[in-house]
């Protein structure tokens, strides 16, 4: 797989990113009304709180909600096919990510992921997700 292609850390993205860096999968929490999301926002999705918004470690356990097969890469160094989901976390947050490790053709939906790490050369890193087995 060819470097992806990532936007910058911002005030409101920086904890996340930082988090990568460890390869520690986190999701926002707000402490005033206990609602989780993704991704960062300054705001709470739940309450609309501004200041109650904290980082949560997730064991990054989850299922397969949807997918799709990529067959036809948007550029030409991207090797396919390759597979775009769409993984709620056991959270229940929802990530957008690429699943791996198995064949393109075998997943399913509601198959059962876990996070892995693609590391990017700024030192950050990319949630990936594979087979739970």
């Amino acid at each position: 797989m060819s470097a992806p292609d990532v936007p910058p850390a911002d005030e409101i993205t920086a904890g996340w990113w930082d988090a990568t860096r460890e390869h520690r999968l986190v999701v926002q929490g707000c402490e005033s009304c206990g609602a989780v999301q993704h991704p960062p926002r300054g705001v709470c999705t739940g309450c609309g709180e501004t200041g109650a918004l904290v980082w949560r470690d997730d064991t990054g356990a989850g299922v397969v909600d949807s997918f799709t097969v990529v067959h036809r890469a948007p550029r030409k160094d991207l090797a396919v096919p390759y597979v775009i989901a769409r993984v709620r976390l056991d959270c229940g947050v929802l990530l957008l990510t690429r699943l791996e490790g198995a064949d393109a053709q075998a997943w399913r939906i509601d198959d059962r992921v876990r996070v892995a790490w693609v590391d990017l050369a700024d030192g950050r890193a990319l949630p990936v997700f594979t087979t739970a087995d």
